[in-house]
């Protein structure tokens, strides 16, 4: 089954004060470690939504074999990059991940276990859990594509996971990762080390 990654890297990072995407982590930046995790997965293609200063950041991952959507109407919330990047996926897709950009612990294990419990289920709604935390990214069965098109705002899919409770498969890992965003200047700190 094809299915497609969006990475969701639009946002103004208010929290932070500056693009996080662009903030230095290890050998590059926040935005390319999360690109390269989800690079290294078994998805089949990975699009880029970005926004919030879009020239900067297509330079930085210009070199990375991914698509990217520019979201001009990303100061409306969340739901313009999923609807940005849904416009680009491959239309033989079954299913699309929605990943976050700021989340760079996310490694392509954890990916490929989500997965693989995806595929190995019949469940349209896959998410990983942790310590029995809910996080990201969430695999939605290409079923409720009219439904993220729909959303409004900054809500994202949680809507549609609160609306279908016996469609979801929660995947237990053992990464905090999933649960892990990079917001503030004391999140970047503390997890650059």
């Amino acid at each position: 089954m094809v299915i497609s990654a969006i990475l969701l890297a639009a946002g103004e990072s208010k929290r932070m004060g500056k693009p996080k995407q662009l903030m230095p982590w290890h050998q590059g930046t926040i935005l390319e470690r999360a690109i390269d995790n989800l690079l290294e997965s078994a998805v089949s293609e990975v699009v880029v939504v970005v926004g919030y200063q879009a020239e900067e950041v297509v330079k930085v991952i210009a070199a990375r074999p991914v698509a990217v959507a520019v979201n001009p109407d990303y100061e409306q919330g969340m739901s313009t990059s999923i609807a940005a990047g849904l416009r680009l996926i491959d239309n033989r897709a079954g299913a699309v991940m929605l990943a976050l950009g700021d989340q760079p612990l996310i490694d392509s294990r954890t990916i490929n276990r989500l997965l693989d419990e995806f595929h190995n289920h019949d469940k349209g709604i896959a998410l990983p859990a942790y310590q029995g935390r809910r996080g990201h990214p969430v695999i939605f069965a290409i079923k409720y594509k009219a439904e993220l098109l729909k959303l409004t705002g900054d809500a994202g899919g949680r809507q549609i996971i609160k609306d279908h409770p016996d469609d979801i498969l929660e995947v237990a890992v053992d990464s905090a990762g999933v649960i892990t965003d990079i917001d503030t200047g004391d999140d970047y700190r503390s997890h650059l080390g």
